[in-house]
């Protein structure tokens, strides 16, 4: 694991901004994009990391663009399965090709798959979602962050989000992330890792 110099670590804007500068530093592993994968158990606080690096590296004049994976999951048993074959075949190896990416969005009203969503070809792809430093990222992805929450922290914003109608699903997922996490030790090979509000942590 990374050890952090400089910024205060315990400051999330510190974080982002120390991360984004990691990112900078590193060369391109997917063609001559560099791939973050921000990664962690749901309701851990990914997306609100993943937003606050994609705004500090834009705001330093980067391209970046961002894929959650909540868009690319088929529902609630979509951790697995296809999930990675589509995502390396719609936005991965395009980007790779330096040619625009180009995945098909999951509906979780309808239960299906809707509308297409383009991928421009960016400088820093950042890939946010759980599994998204799964090992088959790990020849491609220049950095990786782990984001993590008491559990009842996490169920309490799914079901703030959601809905109580939905903890049942809510549980279940948490059930198949813990047991994906486990074999791929996501933790343990996470470059950094934070916690639910974005600090640094060991």
């Amino acid at each position: 694991m990374i050890v952090p110099a400089g910024p205060d670590a315990s400051e999330r804007d510190d974080a982002a901004t120390w991360v984004a500068s990691q990112v900078l530093a590193r060369t391109p592993r997917l063609g001559q994009v560099r791939l973050v994968c921000v990664d962690g158990p749901a309701g851990s606080g990914k997306t609100s990391f993943a937003a606050r690096l994609a705004d500090r590296l834009g705001g330093d004049g980067v391209r970046v663009g961002t894929v959650h994976l909540d868009d690319l999951y088929e529902g609630w048993s979509g951790l697995e399965g296809s999930l990675w074959p589509r995502l390396a075949a719609q936005v991965l190896e395009p980007l790779r090709s330096a040619s625009p990416g180009r995945f098909q969005r999951y509906d979780w009203f309808a239960g299906g798959f809707a509308d297409w969503v383009d991928v421009p070809v960016p400088e820093v792809l950042v890939l946010e979602g759980c599994g998204a430093a799964r090992l088959a990222a790990a020849p491609d992805a220049v950095l990786t962050v782990w984001v993590e929450a008491p559990a009842e922290l996490r169920l309490a914003r799914g079901l703030e989000r959601d809905g109580e109608a939905m903890r049942d699903a809510w549980v279940a997922w948490s059930e198949t992330e813990a047991a994906h996490f486990e074999r791929e030790r996501t933790r343990a090979r996470a470059d950094v890792r934070l916690d639910a509000y974005g600090r640094m942590t060991a």
